[in-house]
């Protein structure tokens, strides 16, 4: 399969993009990145494809998380291993509730650029360009930071390496050992003020582990785990100059991350996001909100999919916890009847945003919590298969997300608010969300 020029995809149009004022520095930045080696390679992507065709069947679960924008001084070991740590903790409670393999994908290695509303902003009088993340431009509210900057899609892609880098060390070098992950999903029920709660799930990982090692079985899958990179396809020069052709299957690949997917503002039909991800081989996702009718979604899949692989492509629903128990059966239903397979994941987090009074931009905990309830409550009325979950987060200590088992106010939120973008959920709130999911997988709930 061929990739259209990015003239070709730039004439389609595509929403969301910079407007870069040196155009001969642009075009300089993207021959350099055409150069750069891979940031992953195809036998990996086909190897997530595979496991999200498990997922597709509903003999696996997609856990999937993140910041909901990378910072270029967020790239630190310590960083990192806690975004690793949060994820693979919660996976581990996961795994146990489910009984089926849990497939871990991060948001992180890629994600540094983000759509906005507007492509400006204005304060006291003075409007400069939305900071639309690293990828682009600073978030101070300046003329120079605003400035976009196509030397940033370089520091994208080193970024990216040295992320990469730090979390395949992580997961190899004995940090992912399934007892370390244990014990501190042990001490987050210790200290947590819902520990009763989830003394249970606990107890029972506890026995599992302590009957494996009486019985002296220690197979491999106890210390390392497969994990992926994701991100928005949102750049179009940078996603297009990593995209290469395979020379071992001859297909185009995106080599800047395992899974890339397609925004809810970018899901045009004829546009050049779909235009340009119709053509690689790497399993897709694709956010759909409310206003998704069930043609779209089976429009989408034609044009991303025709040949129907399996586990290429991913629905990741963010409809509100308002709206997704009216909203979401019958986009199921219609795309189920059509035969086309895909992953059914629930992003709880975007369609429950909304801004305090004191001026924070936030999310509800009990709002994500029942957007995941119903996610599930609609997939067994219809006999399907809940596939995943799609969740900003942050393995620190932040304070952005209203509520959890701390009971996080409004007024909280000004300790550690450290967003650039969105709110994420924190650590404490985040091995919640799992140990809830995982009662709901269990049937408990």
């Amino acid at each position: 399969m061929s990739i259209p020029s990015l003239e070709d995809l730039r004439a389609v149009g595509a929403a969301q993009q910079p407007t870069y004022p040196d155009l001969d520095a642009r075009d300089r930045a993207v021959e350099k990145l055409r150069k750069m080696p891979p940031l992953v390679f195809a036998g990996e992507c086909d190897a997530l494809r595979d496991k999200m065709a498990a997922v597709t069947r509903g003999e696996a679960f997609l856990l999937q998380g993140g910041d909901c924008a990378e910072t270029f001084e967020g790239v630190t070991a310590e960083n990192v291993r806690n975004k690793l740590r949060v994820l693979l903790s919660m996976a581990v409670v996961l795994t146990y509730a489910a009984s089926v393999p849990v497939v871990k994908v991060g948001r992180l290695a890629g994600q540094y650029a983000k759509p906005r509303s507007s492509d400006t902003e204005t304060r006291d009088g003075v409007t400069l360009p939305a900071y639309r993340g690293d990828a682009v431009n600073g978030f101070d509210f300046t003329p120079e930071a605003r400035h976009p900057d196509p030397q940033r899609l370089l520091d994208v892609y080193h970024a990216s390496s040295a992320t990469l880098n730090l979390a395949r060390a992580f997961t190899t070098g004995g940090y992912a050992d399934l007892k370390q992950m244990h014990a501190w999903n042990t001490d987050f029920v210790r200290n947590s003020p819902v520990r009763e709660r989830y003394e249970r799930i606990g107890d029972e990982i506890d026995r599992a582990l302590a009957f494996m090692e009486a019985i002296g079985a220690d197979p491999d899958e106890l210390h390392t785990v497969d994990f992926y990179s994701s991100h928005e396809a949102l750049v179009l020069e940078y996603e297009h100059a990593l995209t290469r052709i395979d020379s071992r299957t001859d297909q185009p690949y995106d080599v800047s991350g395992h899974f890339v997917w397609i925004g809810e503002r970018t899901r045009q039909l004829d546009g050049a996001h779909v235009e340009l991800l119709s053509r690689i081989a790497n399993p897709i996702g694709v956010k759909l909100g409310p206003t998704t009718t069930a043609d779209d979604a089976l429009a989408l899949y034609e044009k991303l999919n025709p040949e129907r692989i399996p586990g290429k492509i991913t629905f990741i629903t963010r409809f509100g916890a308002d709206k997704i128990r009216d909203l979401l059966p019958t986009l199921v239903e219609k795309v189920t009847a059509a035969g086309a397979e895909v992953a059914w994941v629930t992003d709880p987090m975007h369609g429950n945003t909304f801004a305090t009074d004191n001026g924070y931009k936030t999310r509800e905990f009990d709002a994500v919590i029942d957007e995941v309830r119903g996610f599930f409550e609609v997939h067994r009325a219809l006999g399907t298969w809940p596939g995943g979950m799609h969740v900003e987060l942050t393995g620190d200590d932040v304070t952005e997300c209203l509520g959890g088992g701390m009971k996080l106010s409004a007024q909280d939120l000004e300790h550690r608010y450290e967003t650039l973008c969105d709110p994420r959920l924190n650590r404490a709130q985040s091995l919640e969300l799992a140990f809830l999911v995982a009662e709901m997988l269990a049937g408990r709930s």
